[in-house]
């Protein structure tokens, strides 16, 4: 491709990452948008078209993904457990067909996939019909395989997303995910009408609060500097922001090559704390208010073993300044949704520290975007 008319389609930005990075305001809404009732009381899901009856004979849901796409249906298992009161049960996908997984009467199985061609998610959704169950294919590229051989699809809206680093469409399968949990909510009598118009009133709220993310990056690049000298960076959280950790880690590795581990803060006791040593560097999440008071005392703990903690938090949280190197704010919002906003700037120092090695952020190396072969 010509040089000139590539840096275009970039629209001023330095690489395709950024650019996406920079989209998720929009497809946020342009997600949310496709999915809300005419009145604006309701979620819609017409092409999946489960009827309420249908949607109470559920009894499990698994969910089966690779990479990024599985830690969105992490989250997603956050969401449909807390609102519709549902077991999900989340699986790689390269796990799924070789495990003889049990798929009992009432088990719906959602496959998630960016392309919809991942060959492991595709060897999944190809056994999950063979064993019965109803299956709804998440993807991003309608006419895609999975999109042809799933019972229904639902799609994601993100747009082309040409960065290997998946950025925008991971918020746009959070955002589906934590919809389609309303949905089924709705189906199963398990949520209130106020509690519905709360959660998609803050569901509204997103795409101006992302932008206000994007627009305050200090520290991030400075941040990056320092982190783009190290071997090695820990992730962590609790409950959600332990899934949200889990991708910034995995932005972290693909981008630029730094060995990152996400751990969940409660497993730290139970032996990675033996790697916490002077100056090893820790980027924590704090997002959720009932967790708070436990994660101050535990990153104090990774503190005071010569850790240099650095913390993604919601706005209100300031008691994390007494013991963080530095706090990256995000708006306040629903706890749920928190995620949407909170990875941004694990996004952002991903990239920004790739930047910094000199790497190509665009095409990391040994790596496709889409995985075609198992």
């Amino acid at each position: 491709m010509n040089r000139d008319l590539k840096q275009a389609e970039k629209n001023g930005f330095e690489h395709f990452m950024l650019k996406e990075i920079h989209e998720q305001p929009q497809v946020l809404w342009d997600t949310l948008c496709d999915r809300i009732s005419d009145n604006g009381a309701g979620v819609l899901f017409n092409e999946v078209n489960l009827t309420p009856e249908e949607i109470k004979k559920i009894k499990k849901i698994h969910i089966t993904a690779c990479g990024t796409a599985y830690h969105a249906g992490l989250a997603g298992k956050h969401y449909i457990e807390r609102l519709a009161r549902l077991p999900v049960e989340v699986e790689i996908a390269s796990e799924f067909r070789y495990r003889q997984p049990i798929i009992e009467p009432g088990t719906l199985v959602m496959v998630i996939s960016q392309s919809g061609e991942t060959a492991d998610t595709l060897a999944a959704l190809r056994e999950a019909k063979r064993l019965g169950p109803r299956v709804i294919a998440v993807t991003n590229v309608a006419g895609s395989t999975m999109s042809r051989e799933a019972d229904d699809m639902i799609y994601t809206v993100a747009g082309p997303e040409v960065a290997i680093a998946s950025t925008k469409a991971y918020t746009a399968q959070l955002m589906l995910m934590a919809l389609f949990a309303l949905y089924l909510a709705v189906g199963r009598g398990t949520i209130g009408p106020l509690e519905m118009q709360e959660i998609l009133s803050a569901m509204k709220e997103l795409p101006p609060k992302a932008q206000r993310v994007l627009d305050n990056t200090n520290g991030l690049k400075e941040l990056a500097g320092e982190f783009a000298g190290r071997p090695g960076v820990f992730f962590t959280g609790r409950c959600l922001d332990y899934a949200v950790a889990m991708e910034g880690t995995l932005k972290l590795k693909e981008t630029t090559y730094i060995h990152a581990e996400a751990i969940a803060t409660g497993e730290l006791r139970h032996g990675p704390m033996a790697l916490i040593e002077d100056k090893v560097p820790i980027v924590a999440l704090a997002t959720q208010k009932d967790l708070l008071e436990r994660m101050v005392i535990n990153i104090q703990e990774l503190v005071t073993r010569g850790a240099r903690a650095e913390v993604v938090a919601m706005e209100g949280f300031e008691a994390l300044e007494k013991v963080a190197g530095r706090v990256f704010y995000i708006p306040k919002t629903h706890p749920f949704l928190a995620p949407m906003l909170a990875v941004i700037p694990l996004q952002l120092l991903a990239y920004y520290t790739a930047v910094a090695k000199g790497l190509e952020v665009d095409s990391p190396r040994n790596l496709t975007k889409s995985v075609s072969t198992e």
